[in-house]
């Protein structure tokens, strides 16, 4: 039997129980747009997560201490402990290197130190950190009210949404207006050669202009929870000259001269290039790390839950083949005297198995079509009230669902291949029907 004349037979049969055959069709749309459903939500939080996390400006970053001091053991009759070697120091010369290697785009250095602002007369204790131009791209910067720093050096703050609450009960009033900030400076100290001799700490003052304010808190460096809630651009709290802890350490080791970092962060032009610039700090004598391993994990941790989402969703894909089953089973008893007459006109087996495949595979494909469908319906209805939700608390929009194009591929194939599953024990049926008694059957 050629295959355009088992189209024509297998779509007449269909047309023939078209109430029967609709709804089973039915039941398989139903379950695969379950199945569409549920995971495209899985998709389309691990694409939010993902997004979220990239935009933070954490994995394309690692984070750079200086090593401390460790023992060194000689071999013997017993560890002997010779004296520690003084770790590298992260001064300026090991960052220039930094930043002369591969792939790397910044390095700077994270100053974060408390202070005391004053606004219309009153004090307020806060902790101010410099924010690097590239974290213009942070997604904690996207919603936020005014705008970034107009330059590297600008006299100009953005307030973290909670400090400024505190000094205006309209927070957005204060884009425009000034607070003085004042800061403890790092002061060299001369001895009567003229030469350095340790420093002092000077108390002083700056006034800076409100250009913004930000509701979430931009990604910290190392060890730390946050930048800081008074944000000013690098390049002035470098030229601030504020006191570090690490300044402390430096004097407590005999050498108040030498500026060191606290810490350093190196940003690197492509994420998956993070590992090589990671060997290449820690063979120069530093310790570094990155949050390019918590990707995998999260990874893997979607990957789990998009499994059993899909699995879930595809125990109503199941119970729609259960209704195929039953449709192409009734349709053997009602057709038995024609499949009587194909076998005594000469069909095979294969030809009677291959017209009953045909049947399911039809319900399956338009079926999966439908399902798709509806499924992204689905998709777009749970995308609309999240959103409508996160508006009524004057939070951004987000999309939660995803539905990618191989994802309505494998959806359609799933379909199709689920029909035909079902229509294996109905085809086999049909085909070992004795022509004689298929006849004779009213």
């Amino acid at each position: 039997m050629k295959g355009r004349d088992l189209g024509e037979l297998a779509l007449r049969n269909l047309r023939e129980a078209f109430l029967r055959n609709s709804l089973t069709t039915l039941g398989i749309a139903v379950g695969v747009a379950s199945l569409v459903a549920m995971v495209s939500l899985g998709v389309g939080l691990q694409d939010l997560a993902t997004d979220r996390l990239a935009h933070s400006g954490l994995f394309d970053a690692i984070f750079v201490t200086p090593k401390s001091a460790a023992a060194n053991f000689r071999g013997g009759q017993g560890p002997i402990f010779a004296p520690p070697e003084p770790p590298r120091p992260l001064d300026e010369d090991a960052r220039q290197k930094m930043l002369a290697l591969p792939n790397v785009v910044e390095v700077y250095p994270d100053i974060r130190f408390p202070t005391e602002i004053h606004f219309n007369g009153n004090p307020f204790a806060t902790m101010a950190a410099g924010v690097a131009p590239s974290a213009r791209k942070d997604g904690a910067f996207d919603g936020m009210k005014g705008s970034f720093f107009s330059g590297p050096d600008a006299d100009e703050a953005i307030l973290q949404i909670d400090l400024a609450r505190q000094l205006s009960d309209q927070p957005d009033s204060l884009i425009g207006k000034s607070v003085v900030l004042r800061y403890a400076e790092r002061q060299p100290l001369a001895d009567g050669s003229g030469a350095s001799d340790g420093f002092s700490i000077v108390p002083k003052e700056k006034s800076l202009r409100i250009v913004g304010i930000v509701e979430t808190e931009p990604a910290g460096g190392v060890g730390s929870l946050g930048r800081g809630r008074l944000l000013i651009p690098l390049q002035l709290a470098q030229t601030l000259r504020t006191a570090q802890a690490n300044d402390l350490r430096d004097l407590l080791r005999n050498n108040p001269n030498q500026h060191t970092y606290e810490s350093l962060t190196v940003r690197v032009n492509d994420p998956p290039k993070v590992k090589d610039v990671e060997e290449s700090i820690k063979d120069m004598g530093f310790t570094a790390f990155s949050l390019i391993d918590a990707s995998k994990s999260l990874s893997l941790v979607f990957t789990v839950f998009d499994l059993f989402l899909g699995i879930f969703g595809s125990l109503a894909l199941v119970v729609a083949s259960l209704g195929i089953v039953n449709t192409l089973v009734m349709a053997i008893l009602e057709r038995r005297r024609e499949i009587g007459i194909f076998k005594a006109l000469g069909a095979s087996d294969r030809d009677i198995r291959r017209l009953f495949f045909v049947e399911a595979g039809a319900m399956g494909t338009l079926g999966g079509i439908i399902g798709l469908f509806i499924g992204r319906l689905i998709g777009l209805a749970i995308n609309l009230g999240t959103n409508i939700y996160l508006k009524r608390r004057a939070l951004p929009e987000i999309s939660v669902t995803a539905v990618h194009w191989w994802m309505a591929g494998l959806a359609i194939l799933f379909a199709i291949l689920v029909s035909l599953a079902a229509g294996i024990y109905p085809a086999s049926r049909a085909a070992s029907l004795d022509p004689v008694e298929a006849l004779r059957y009213e």
